[in-house]
C-alpha cells in the first residue's frame, strides 16, 4: 500500500474493472426506449468524478463517458467517493468529447449541455427517450466546441442565493430532474 493509504486493514490484487468502449454504451442505448449518460467536459477532481458516478448508477445511468486526457485515473480516491459505484457503472474513456457526442447522437441521443447561463431549464425542454447529460469542468464550464455540439444548453432552476453549485451536486439534480428521466414527453425521433 502507498504512504498514507486508506485501506482499513484489507488489500486486495484484482484485474482492471472492465473498460467498454463508447460504441458499447451508444449501442446498448440504442436499443432502450429510455437512457442517460452523462458526459464529463475536462471535469478533473476525483472526489467529484467518483461523486458523479454514485449519482450516476443511483439514478439508473448507463455510464459516465470522460475524456482520456484531462480527467483522473480510476484512483483510490476516485473509487472511495464512488462508493461502490466505479464497479457498477461503467467509466468510459474516450479520446474526443465531441466525437463521442456526434455517435450518441447518431445512436438517438439527445445532447442537452449544462450551462448556468443558459435560457431555459432542463426540465423546460421536456426531454425523455435517450438523453445524454454533458457538464463541464470547474470553473470553466463547458468548452466551446462541446457547447456547439449540444442540442441544448439547459441550466438547473436556482434561487440566485448562490451562483452555482459544485459540479457533482449539479450532476446529481441534473439526474433526478424530471426533463431527464420522465416518460412520455418528446422523443429523439423528433429532432
Amino acid at each position: 500500500m502507498p504512504p498514507g493509504a486508506v485501506h482499513q486493514g484489507v488489500g486486495a490484487l484484482c484485474e482492471p474493472l472492465p473498460a467498454p468502449a463508447i460504441e458499447d454504451i451508444a449501442r446498448d442505448g440504442a436499443q432502450r426506449d429510455h437512457a442517460v449518460i452523462m458526459v464529463l467536459d475536462q471535469v478533473t477532481d476525483p472526489h467529484n468524478v467518483g461523486a458523479i458516478v454514485r449519482s450516476a448508477a443511483a439514478f439508473g445511468a448507463l455510464a459516465v463517458v470522460v475524456p482520456d486526457r484531462h480527467a483522473p485515473e480510476e484512483t483510490g480516491a476516485l473509487a472511495k467517493a464512488a462508493s461502490g459505484a466505479l464497479e457498477r457503472l461503467p467509466l468510459v474513456r474516450v479520446t474526443n468529447v465531441v466525437r463521442a457526442l456526434e455517435q450518441l447522437k447518431e445512436a438517438g441521443f439527445w445532447v442537452a449541455g449544462m450551462a448556468g447561463e443558459a435560457p431555459g431549464t432542463l426540465a423546460s425542454q421536456k426531454l425523455s427517450g435517450r438523453i445524454a447529460l454533458v457538464m463541464g469542468a470547474e470553473g470553466e464550464g463547458l468548452r466551446r466546441l462541446t457547447r456547439e455540439h449540444c442540442d441544448f444548453l439547459v441550466k438547473l432552476p436556482m434561487t440566485g442565493a448562490v451562483e452555482s453549485l459544485n459540479v457533482s451536486n449539479a450532476a446529481a439534480v441534473a439526474l433526478y430532474e424530471p426533463g431527464a428521466r420522465a416518460p412520455g414527453r418528446r422523443s429523439p425521433q423528433s429532432k
